[in-house]
């Protein structure tokens, strides 16, 4: 690999492109095509208006809203009140209609990631079930089908499967957002190896035993493949596992150091400043001394993380309830973490170069639409998620009718925002958002879950900011899918 490791593993034969990367550092992975795919796929992208190709966000161009939308005034097929009234919305998959199909789907519908790498990239979008009886889905946006890929036999077998991210390497992996009394089997991630070739209900999923158990929620690989994960509780901590190989996609998961996050002695809660990552496993993935291990019912003996974490030698900072994790590259190779505390009402950046916490947002922060502080406004901020230009947005974790996202402005990129504004806002009754994910393919289209409504009929809304480019950007996909199967190279 050249220059600074790249955010993707290559197989053995494969031929691709240099990474390539928007002047924010949001990456974009292109296959390497023949000469005479290259030449049709390049006149394919040049017929594409620019808004399509441009690594901006038209998300970012609106009215911040002045309040939340009334809950049960919107109907759950277009649920969201957005501050610019010409991005439109969609309902692309349902959950009654995929029970209707005779698929398992228990619903709880939670994040969403697609395949960064690979063949086909942005086609797919993955997502986990949160519930007691668990599941996998994958929605083809080519198609528009959405299948079930893997699901839990019995009830508690598997416990709320929460975060969704794809690995360097082209797999995806999910964890339980469950860890506490012992011993129990849960607060496991898992790898699901065969994400894009599975058929319905052929899914492999493989526990991953070297990361430590938590009660697991956001996940986020930097661009050297360190791993970052959070233990979802008050007082719960945050954690990096980087791979004894990180390399090797086949063999990244079998042993790697467990660090977790440190702001000076590690016994003032939600502290800002200095950090270090204090290392509370070995290489191979094994506890150091003084480290807490498990044996769980399955006979599985793992690392207890949070157990670990308040180990002295080992004590982590607090956070309360932190949950989802985001990647911000600041070019130069740097890179920032954000990481949510819900308890807190917080979202707290990390600068990973230098080991830097800062507090991002608070209710302190200034809501674009008053000139005042956003004070209780911003209520449990749950989800994270990045845009094109690099733009953060919070997801909070309320029902319709108080539920809003708000996008952070950070125009210095200092990792302190000078101000929120309210994006858009959720009226669904019973339910929450979930699992907002900004196409890495095309800058002016966004999904996100509406997750347990009292109707029970979870749903992926696509939000369109530029209708006519998505429209003809989803063509020139399928064209590009037709040249790869009909051009001889």
């Amino acid at each position: 690999m050249t220059g600074r490791k790249q955010f993707f593993f290559e197989k053995k034969n494969q031929k691709t492109f240099p990474n390539k990367s928007d002047p924010n550092g949001r990456s974009f992975f292109v296959s390497f095509f023949s000469k005479k795919e290259g030449l049709a796929i390049a006149c394919l992208l040049l017929a594409l208006p620019a808004a399509a190709t441009a690594q901006t966000s038209p998300f970012a161009s609106f009215t911040p809203l002045p309040a939340s939308v009334p809950a049960g005034s919107l109907p759950e097929t277009a649920p969201f009140l957005l501050s610019n009234p010409a991005w439109t919305q969609r309902s692309i998959a349902d959950r009654t209609t995929q029970t209707t199909a005779g698929q398992f789907n228990s619903g709880t519908w939670d994040m969403i990631d697609t395949n960064r790498t690979g063949v086909d990239v942005g086609r797919y979008l993955f997502a986990p079930f949160e519930t007691s009886q668990p599941g996998i889905q994958r929605t083809d946006r080519w198609t528009g089908t959405t299948v079930t890929l893997w699901n839990a036999v019995v009830p508690n077998q598997v416990l709320s499967l929460d975060g969704s991210r794809w690995t360097p390497f082209g797999t995806w992996i999910t964890a339980e957002e469950n860890w506490g009394v012992q011993p129990q089997r849960h607060g496991r991630l898992f790898e699901l190896t065969n994400p894009v070739t599975a058929g319905p209900g052929g899914g492999v999923l493989v526990h991953r035993n070297a990361v430590a158990r938590v009660s697991h929620e956001g996940l986020a690989f930097d661009a050297d493949a360190n791993l970052y994960y959070i233990d979802e509780t008050s007082g719960g901590s945050i954690y990096r596992y980087s791979s004894a190989t990180p390399g090797n996609g086949a063999t990244f998961f079998d042993g790697g150091t467990n660090a977790v996050l440190r702001v000076g002695t590690g016994f003032t809660a939600n502290a800002t400043g200095a950090a270090t990552w204090v290392p509370f496993t070995d290489a191979a993935g094994l506890a150091l001394p003084g480290a807490v291990t498990v044996t769980d019912p399955n006979g599985i003996t793992s690392v207890d993380g949070r157990a670990s974490t308040n180990v002295a030698a080992y004590k982590g900072t607090d956070y309360q309830r932190p949950e989802d994790l985001e990647i911000q590259d600041l070019g130069g190779g740097r890179q920032r973490l954000y990481v949510t505390a819900t308890t807190t009402n917080e979202v707290y950046s990390i600068d990973l170069t230098i080991n830097e916490v800062k507090r991002f947002v608070d209710r302190t922060t200034i809501d674009e639409a008053t000139g005042l502080p956003v004070g209780g406004a911003l209520t449990s901020p749950d989800n994270l998620a990045i845009d094109a230009a690099g733009n953060i947005y919070i997801v909070e974790d309320q029902p319709g009718g108080l539920a809003d996202i708000w996008i952070a402005r950070d125009d210095d990129r200092d990792g302190v925002a000078e101000s929120v504004a309210r994006w858009a806002s959720m009226a669904t009754v019973g339910a929450e958002p979930s699992g907002l994910y900004f196409d890495i393919t095309n800058p002016g289209i966004a999904f996100i879950h509406v997750q347990h409504p009292s109707s029970g009929v979870d749903r992926l809304i696509e939000i369109n900011a530029v209708p006519e480019p998505a429209g003809m950007m989803a063509v020139a996909l399928g064209m590009l899918a037709l040249l790869r199967r009909k051009i001889a190279p």
